[in-house]
């Protein structure tokens, strides 16, 4: 089985991350960011996001309070224009026509993640979407990623991992899943994939079928 991190793997969201973003700053009477200064926090939640928008931390007494407005800000613009990455079409219709397992794992809260799924229209597709709020603890922990293999019936040690940022291959090894960092995603100027310990990286999704293809 083949499980996909969301946000900077299987879909570009960053636009819509970005624009919520920039909507709050606007709202407290700040210029908006350029899209590239937001892009590498994409994959880091509410809480990088914050970071680069406001210079806030989860230390900070108003992180909550601006965390919650920029979530309802994201809510409303979430599905403005959320793409599939060059490439994933394909890899998953090859996924589908080999018959092979493909689920989804995210960080991100359920209440985006199935209406995001569903306005792409893959929501029905994935044998398996695990969010945050699913799982006793979210990525890097692997608990999300052990819930996913019970959904589907399979055995963690015969699935794959592929994700953009460092919990998620950190939760992958932990799961003792063979994992792939997806080089093309949300990585930042400061990440060093190569640190990871990954087992591979790929720099374009359909790189994916060929190592499938090997492994078989």
């Amino acid at each position: 089985m083949i499980l996909f991190d969301l946000d900077g793997t299987l879909v570009d969201t960053a636009h819509d991350l970005a624009y919520a973003l920039n909507l709050q700053r606007q709202q407290h009477g700040l210029t908006t960011l350029p899209f590239e200064a937001i892009r590498p926090y994409a994959s880091h939640g509410s809480k990088g996001l914050l970071a680069v928008g406001f210079g806030l931390d989860t230390e900070d007494a108003s992180f909550a309070a601006m965390r919650d407005e920029y979530l309802a800000l994201y809510d409303q613009v979430l599905t403005r224009k959320p793409v599939l990455f060059d490439g994933v079409a394909e890899l998953l219709d090859s996924l589908d026509q080999q018959s092979l397992l493909w689920g989804v794992v995210t960080n991100k809260p359920r209440r985006f993640t199935q209406p995001l799924l569903e306005n792409i229209g893959l929501l029905n597709r994935a044998k398996s979407v695990v969010c945050a709020d699913d799982a006793a603890r979210p990525k890097p922990y692997p608990d999300s990623l052990y819930l996913a293999c019970e959904q589907a019936g399979v055995s963690p040690d015969i699935c794959w991992y592929v994700g953009d940022a460092e919990r998620d291959i950190e939760a992958g090894r932990a799961a003792g899943m063979y994992t792939v960092v997806a080089m093309y995603g949300y990585l930042g100027a400061t990440d060093n994939p190569q640190a990871w310990g990954a087992d591979v990286a790929i720099d374009t999704p359909l790189e994916l079928l060929n190592l499938i293809h090997d492994a078989n």
